[in-house]
């Protein structure tokens, strides 16, 4: 796969399709790419070039630490910088979970660089933060704490990204123990701010001001409640929600986890309301 050095880091991407405006697509968690290959294939083939990349610290993209933003808002800017490079701009930037909250910030702090949102399991709550926070960031910091960088190096997902690109060894490595938990330990905190917002990493405020226009695909969890994807459907001018794509549940009854058999079959569902999304952009954006 191709790869561009993005601020200092190598980025692995893929491009799916030959022709038609850019979506920027990113998975959930620190999951790789790959998982939306099939996605992004049947959404490039209504006219579209998908873009799909390992952020820093994920799949075969380098490992590389910076405390002076939160993970996400990293996350963003090699966005960014990647489709700037690659003269993609302004481009769709959508996600799933951690990618949804990539593209919300991607939207506030990139607005001239964005044509719109594809949103699906939009993240939010007190119960979600407070695990994710941990799942992310604390559980690494411990780590490190009690056995080094080798630790680290051997924890399951750094260990995964050692071998999608063995040079991540050597970077753990070389990384500063000390370096790496003030990272952890910032990522964390500034995640754990996210508990009593709308939808984690936005206030009202910011949902307020996104002036593109927005698709929402609900979740069914905990993690990614329904509730907080009307939370964000409301408050963002220009949005559009979906509901009962996947199995709806009573906001009481929530899955405990994401079902990922469940949004893999979904997946056509998915493709088809996107792409009746990005027609409609299009046409207003060419009335405009």
């Amino acid at each position: 796969m191709p790869e561009r050095v993005v601020r200092g880091v190598h980025i692995n991407y893929e491009i799916v399709g030959q022709s038609g405006p850019v979506i920027a697509l990113t998975p959930g968690s620190r999951r790789d790419y790959g998982e939306l290959i099939d996605l992004a294939r049947t959404i490039a083939a209504h006219g579209y070039r998908a873009l799909l990349h390992d952020r820093r610290n994920c799949g075969a993209s380098d490992v590389a630490f910076d405390g002076s933003a939160s993970e996400n808002e990293i996350w963003a800017d090699d966005l960014h910088e990647l489709g700037r490079a690659l003269g993609a701009l302004p481009m769709y930037v959508g996600g799933s979970s951690s990618g949804a909250r990539l593209a919300i910030l991607y939207a506030l702090r990139h607005p001239a660089a964005l044509r719109g949102l594809l949103l699906w399991r939009v993240t939010g709550g007190k119960e979600a933060v407070d695990k994710l926070a941990e799942s992310y960031y604390g559980q690494f910091a411990t780590l490190a704490r009690a056995g080094g960088m080798q630790a680290v190096c051997q924890a399951e997902h750094f260990a995964a990204c050692i071998r999608a690109r063995p040079a991540n060894r050597d970077r753990l490595m070389n990384t500063d123990v000390d370096a790496f938990i003030a990272v952890m330990t910032t990522w964390r905190e500034m995640f754990l701010k996210s508990s009593e917002l709308p939808i984690a990493g936005a206030t009202e405020q910011d949902l307020r001001s996104i002036r593109a226009p927005v698709c929402i695909i609900a979740g069914n969890d905990v993690i990614h409640s329904p509730i907080t994807a009307r939370k964000a459907a409301a408050l963002i001018p220009d949005a559009v929600l979906h509901e009962g794509v996947v199995e709806k549940l009573p906001d009481d009854q929530l899955r405990p986890e994401w079902d990922r058999t469940e949004w893999r079959n979904a997946e056509p569902r998915i493709a088809e309301i996107f792409a009746a999304f990005l027609a409609q952009a299009e046409s207003r954006q060419q009335v405009a």
